[in-house]
């Protein structure tokens, strides 16, 4: 019994450890219903992202992918690293200007407008 104790209680210390819930208030309940929150007003991003890319010829699927796996990335990268209770994902006013400009207006292939982005 005594070990199931031990065990209990050196997984809590480490969510103390790692996120310092207690120093910030909070506790592993409210960060989990924060986090649903974030999620359930971030989600649209990942239906209109590739709607709005695939106008400007992107295969929509590997568009929903990306977007998916960047956003889940950049979210982890920035609770981990920064400790940071902050959701990243891909910037629907960007998105909008590469294809609707940069892509339509210029018409410049989405292609050669991805490589003046990286450029």
């Amino acid at each position: 019994m005594s070990q199931q104790h031990t065990t209990q209680a050196s997984g809590q210390g480490m969510l103390e450890r790692v996120f310092k819930l207690r120093e910030h208030g909070t506790t592993a309940r409210t960060e989990v219903i924060a986090g649903f929150t974030t999620f359930l007003t971030m989600v649209y991003i990942v239906f209109v992202n590739p709607q709005i890319l695939g106008v400007a010829g992107m295969d929509t699927s590997a568009v929903f992918v990306t977007t998916c796996l960047i956003a889940a990335f950049g979210s982890i990268m920035m609770g981990l690293f920064a400790n940071l209770p902050v959701a990243l994902a891909p910037a629907m006013g960007l998105n909008a200007f590469f294809a609707f400009v940069v892509v339509q207006a210029m018409g410049l292939p989405w292609q050669v407008g991805m490589g003046a982005i990286f450029w």
